[in-house]
């Protein structure tokens, strides 16, 4: 239990820096958006952007929460949960400032890409090395 917490608490960490780190390479590689992000006036293109690095935010946080419990296939649904309820206020707050679309897609694959992510771990086989012959 204590190492499926703590999976989840890494994962939270995980999603945010590499969001964090993709936020910031779409600030310096795509024109245009530095200067759109303090009044969230993106283009279509940024849009799709932002929806990306969010999606491979969450499939790394889920893969990390994965490997950090193997048995516990339901730690990255439990990540995804918490990180859907901690967006849902966000995103109500900016509503009027993106399309509905934007919203569906962000909130509604959150907590699947996340689980995604873990099972894409989990799917992956153990190799154990054998001893060396003496």
């Amino acid at each position: 239990m204590k190492r499926s917490i703590l999976a989840v608490i890494v994962g939270l960490v995980v999603w945010v820096l590499v969001v964090s780190l993709l936020n910031r390479g779409l600030r310096v590689g795509f024109t245009g958006y530095a200067a759109a992000e303090p009044a969230m006036t993106f283009t279509l293109g940024m849009k799709v952007a932002r929806l990306i690095i969010g999606a491979l935010s969450s499939l790394a946080a889920g893969a990390v929460t994965a490997m950090m419990t193997r048995r516990n296939p339901s730690a990255p649904w439990v990540l995804g949960s918490i990180l859907l309820v901690a967006f849902i206020p966000g995103h109500i707050r900016i509503w009027n400032k993106f399309p509905v679309w934007y919203h569906l897609v962000f909130l509604v694959t959150l907590a699947p890409l996340v689980a995604l992510g873990g099972a894409l771990i989990r799917s992956r086989p153990v190799h154990v090395s054998a001893p060396e012959a003496l």
